[in-house]
């Protein structure tokens, strides 16, 4: 299906938050999140690319399904594209799901493009997830930075100053600004030891990291339990090695050292800023 066949919800000024599975999704934090949005905000699709031209289905292979009417089908991988209706709104915020292509990275980026044109998207937020000596005790990080200047004045952010290898994420975002679409990007830095997916406290970061961005509730649902379980299971992975033990104690006190107390004057108002932001929304 290409963005001419998609069928378009009734929406203007279209928020669209993106994700894609493989280099740009460390332990499939990001996608993990958009899993959880489609979850909990009832996500309905609204149409999904052709996949022919940018996926190798030796790499990336489709699945054999039975559907509710036991009618086995084919699905191939591809990029999806859903409207979500957050709860207690009036707003509509659409979703965009996909897979890093194989192939043909520009054509697929101005097709994501039109996409976005067709439906009025003025605001587009990238999600990503990357390895990093960061603890698994700790809360996950994530670093948010705009496309521009007006950008991070808008949203308070600082500007990337990253140079180095990308994914489709950092070629989309680079492609919308110049399209003049203003695009908020989020990553969460993954521990690096612990980076078999899926990572629910990854997911959680990054859907609260959301929420600040949006402006809007997100129902957290099992995330913050599935979390704990999940650092509970690399707790016991940890203690069952000193070597790695050791190194975790030693990336606990490097981000300790880095990280404002949390009674502080300064702390305490931003937290009072969250919640009253929630309070707003409910």
């Amino acid at each position: 299906m290409t963005y001419d066949e998609m069928r378009l919800p009734d929406t203007r000024d279209a928020v669209l938050v993106v994700a894609f599975e493989g280099w740009n999704d460390a332990a499939e934090a990001a996608t993990g999140a958009l899993d959880h949005l489609l979850e909990v905000w009832d996500g309905d699709e609204l149409g999904a690319l052709d996949p022919e031209e940018y996926y190798d289905f030796q790499v990336n292979r489709p699945e054999s399904v039975i559907d509710e009417d036991g009618v086995r089908q084919v699905v191939f991988p591809t990029t999806r594209v859903f409207e979500t209706h957050p709860t207690g709104t009036d707003r509509s915020i659409l979703v965009m799901r996909g897979i890093e292509p194989n192939n043909r990275w520009r054509s697929f980026t101005e097709e994501l493009l039109a996409i976005m044109r067709e439906l009025d998207v003025r605001l587009v937020v990238t999600l990503g997830a990357m390895l990093a000596e960061t603890p698994h005790t700790r809360p996950i990080p994530v670093n948010a930075t705009g496309s521009s200047e007006v950008v991070n004045r808008r949203f308070g952010l600082e500007p990337s100053r990253y140079e180095g290898p990308t994914g489709i994420i950092g070629v989309l975002g680079a492609a919308c600004a110049a399209a003049d679409i203003p695009v908020v990007s989020l990553w969460a830095a993954m521990p690096h030891y612990a980076a078999q997916p899926p990572s629910p406290k990854g997911s959680l970061a990054l859907v609260s990291a959301l929420e600040e961005v949006l402006d809007v509730r997100i129902p957290v649902a099992d995330l913050p339990e599935e979390a704990h379980a999940w650092e509970t299971d690399v707790d016991e992975l940890a203690d069952g090695n000193d070597e790695l033990l050791a190194y975790v104690h030693q990336l606990e006190a490097v981000h300790d050292a880095d990280t404002p107390d949390p009674s502080s004057g300064e702390s305490i108002a931003q937290e009072f800023e969250r919640y009253l932001r929630r309070q707003g929304n409910d």
